[in-house]
């Protein structure tokens, strides 16, 4: 489902100079903050590149594999990464995953942009209240 008006992107933007900014972006502050794809690259590719918000969506998680690995490579290289809660985190993620993603063809644009902002607002909320 596709709130009217909202643009649909149909052809392949493979190597769009847009697109490779917005993963330059994701890329930076995931390996600064910990944080990229959906944070950084969902609202960039939405209100920036014209996407609509479900394929936003999927083409970030789509990223987050290449973005973990260049990550744990660089934080393992360091002695950085805590394999045992690292592998917990993951197991964890991985089953969250596939509930998220069946959430995410369910639900349509209107909820899904709302959910996402709410989850926005709160996370920000939470980081400036807390120590």
């Amino acid at each position: 489902m596709q709130d009217a008006g909202e643009p649909r992107i149909a052809r392949a933007r493979f190597l769009d100079p847009q697109l490779l900014a917005i993963g330059l972006a994701g890329g930076v502050l995931s390996g600064l903050l910990g944080v990229g794809g959906g944070i950084v690259m969902v609202p960039l590719l939405v209100i920036w590149a014209g996407y609509a918000q479900r394929d936003a969506h999927a083409m970030s998680l789509g990223a987050i594999v290449p973005i973990s690995v260049a990550g744990v490579l660089t934080y393992g290289i360091a002695g950085q990464v805590r394999l045992p809660e690292a592998i917990a985190l993951a197991v964890g993620a991985v089953g969250g995953a596939r509930v998220g993603a069946g959430l995410l063809s369910r639900l349509g644009d209107r909820p899904l942009k709302l959910a996402f902002g709410s989850f926005l607002i709160a996370v920000a909320v939470l980081m400036a209240v807390r120590h």
